[in-house]
């Protein structure tokens, strides 16, 4: 297998299936399937709608990481299980090199309400003669940004509650973290892109269709740069 991991150099084919995966550590805890849009020197565009094919970390009573508190989530059996994304259409942005992704968000289908910014380390970008990928870690500190370019933290209580449990915790350097969504701030208050109305109209490919599964290749162990 020969895998190609240098973001400077692997690019992805528009309309082209691929893996977008969550890992804490060397462990797949997230995984979806989802649509290229446009991968250049501008960064990756994703399309994720209503029912992609997924899988995410769940205990065996049906409980994921936000139903209970991370002292208890640390102690549990806890496995990957097959799902669908129940949430509303997204088109994703990675800019090169970035420390975030940016996500817009439509509810209903043809109306934009917002985007979404995931505060995550630079993603790793793979792909081999089978399967092609990006591999992320998300760091749980999260913005919301209203079409107003008015934007609030998110999940703040999340990202304090887990750094009392370094031997367990992700995320190693919070202030770094933070540190980034105000530079990201920073854009948003400017209305300056990706906050720009840049996307905002964005409709896919109507030839796209949804997976049924997710494609084999989804559960390699993680790419690394």
């Amino acid at each position: 297998m020969t895998m190609q991991q240098d973001p400077a150099t692997t690019r992805f084919t528009p309309g082209q299936e691929i893996l977008h995966r969550h890992f804490t550590g060397d462990r797949l805890v997230y995984v979806r399937a989802v649509r290229v849009v446009a991968h250049d020197d501008l960064g990756l565009r994703l399309w994720i709608p209503r029912n992609t094919p997924m899988s995410a970390t769940m205990t065996a009573d049906g409980r994921g990481l936000r139903d209970m508190p991370f002292a208890e989530w640390v102690t549990v059996e806890r496995e990957l299980t097959p799902m669908r994304w129940t949430g509303p259409d997204i088109f994703m942005y990675t800019p090169p090199d970035a420390a975030h992704s940016v996500m817009f968000f439509w509810y209903p289908r043809d109306k934009f309400f917002g985007w979404y910014v995931n505060l995550e380390e630079p993603g790793v970008l793979w792909q081999d003669e089978h399967a092609a990928g990006v591999d992320i870690t998300d760091q749980d500190l999260d913005m919301w940004v209203n079409r107003d370019l008015s934007w609030s933290w998110k999940d703040e209580h999340e990202l304090e509650e887990r750094l009392n449990f370094p031997d367990h915790y992700w995320v190693d350097d919070a202030d770094a973290v933070r540190a980034e969504g105000l530079r990201v701030a920073e854009l948003i208050e400017k209305g300056a892109f990706p906050f720009d109305g840049t996307w905002c109209d964005f409709r896919p490919d109507p030839s796209w269709s949804l997976s049924q599964s997710l494609p084999p290749g989804w559960d390699r162990p993680r790419a690394r740069g």
